[in-house]
């Protein structure tokens, strides 16, 4: 009986650490936002959206990041200034036309659809169709190649007479 719960209490022990591990490696795998405490906003839904924002603009020192995630301090400035426009009543549109105003295209993570980015939104399918385009035509060169042609009466004659020599 001892052992039986010995048994039993170990497994329990294990499933715990189990669930325990799987915990913190959730936490250490998620990611980390960078905004600090005093930049949070009272109000919910405006810091929601003041996250949708962030998450919308690139950190102009980290380039990979958004300011939502990024800890450089001009991202933080740039946290701080959506959190400043959307107190000050500015819709989403007018806080992000006002930092691609002041910074340009580049800080926004999605760029826009206008005719200046227009090789940014076309160039990867396009190469795609070119290399899709490129490996069928190659197929068909190679399997057309591949096939022999018929010979000719002339051919077949000369290696009718050569087989018949031996």
């Amino acid at each position: 009986m001892s052992a039986n719960l010995h048994t039993r209490s170990s497994r329990l022990s294990c499933v715990r650490f189990g669930a325990l591990l799987s915990v913190l490696i959730s936490l250490a795998m998620s990611p980390v936002k960078a905004v600090e405490p005093d930049e949070v906003l009272q109000d919910p839904v405006l810091e929601a959206r003041a996250r949708h924002i962030s998450e919308g603009l690139r950190c102009l020192v980290c380039q990979n990041q958004s300011i939502d995630d990024s800890a450089a301090p001009l991202a933080k400035d740039l946290r701080v200034l959506v959190r400043e426009r959307l107190k000050a009543g500015d819709t989403d549109q007018q806080i992000e036309d006002f930092v691609v105003a002041r910074y340009g295209e580049f800080v926004l993570l999605n760029p826009r659809f206008e005719p200046q980015t227009f090789l940014l939104w076309f160039a990867t399918p396009a190469v795609l169709i070119i290399a899709f385009l490129i490996v069928v035509f190659a197929y068909r060169r190679r399997s057309a190649a591949a096939a022999p042609a018929a010979l000719s009466d002339a051919e077949e004659r000369r290696l009718k007479h050569l087989l018949e020599d031996r």
